[in-house]
């Protein structure tokens, strides 16, 4: 059985008189333990079959089945609790709050469903070891680097255990030098644990280390063999110019 099953989906949005299709019936499934990358240009509807996989937005119209459950109809207070149940999330900006230090901000999703103690407590600092953020535990995100936030950020989504991680565009903010590492820590976490990572991208060292690539075009999935082939090529050339 796939972890997310997608059959069908559709997305609109009402602007102004105007409405603007963003994904135009996607059939997707992703396996439990993938490592997935999904590739498309600016406005292909990448960023709206995240959040519609993330729970953050509800199709239009289709299925989509989380580890064999649709929820697909359900309201936004019962997504924002699967969300939190077996979601985690990694952003390009990464989204830490500035007055917390690094286990704090790990810890966050956890102490808002409830949890603390002892047992959250040597959660967090596992999961701070295995990004190697351990000697950074009482540093606040002002007084770390980009590559170091962004395994704050990495930590977070882990803590809470999640059936699935999203990464959106996680190295945009990133050098060249810690992008790989962040690509490194990523792709050993779901070779060493299983997580199941699904990532949104336009960096090439991510989709030439991605297990799977899906393209899409248009709000569509395409084959995306000659479209990635390209994109590969024009953003290596962008970045040999920087």
């Amino acid at each position: 059985m796939a972890l997310v099953a997608l059959q069908g989906v559709h997305k609109s949005y009402q602007l102004g008189k105007t409405e603007v299709t963003a994904l135009k019936g996607v059939d997707l499934t992703i396996q439990a333990g993938e490592f997935t990358v999904v590739m498309g240009p600016s406005g292909s509807g990448k960023t709206t079959l995240l959040n519609i996989i993330g729970c953050l937005d509800r199709a239009t119209k289709g299925s989509y089945q989380l580890d064999g459950e649709e929820i697909g109809h359900r309201d936004f207070n019962d997504l924002a609790e699967v969300r939190n149940r077996k979601i985690g999330f990694i952003f390009q900006n990464f989204n830490l709050i500035p007055v917390l230090n690094v286990t704090e901000n790990i810890e966050f999703p956890c102490v808002i469903r409830g949890e603390g103690g002892r047992a959250l407590k040597d959660r967090v600092a596992k999961v701070a070891d295995e990004v190697g953020l351990s000697p950074f535990l009482h540093h606040k995100p002002d007084e770390l680097s980009g590559g170091q936030r962004q395994r704050v950020a990495i930590a977070r989504a882990l803590v809470t255990q999640p059936q699935l991680v999203l990464a959106d565009e996680p190295t945009a903010n990133l050098d060249s030098t810690t992008s790989k590492q962040i690509i490194d820590l990523m792709l050993a976490l779901n070779s060493d644990h299983g997580t199941t990572f699904l990532s949104s991208t336009h960096d090439p060292r991510v989709m030439e280390h991605a297990r799977r690539v899906v393209y899409i075009a248009d709000g569509v999935i395409v084959d995306g063999t000659a479209h990635a082939a390209a994109d590969v090529a024009r953003n290596k050339a962008a970045l040999a110019h920087a």
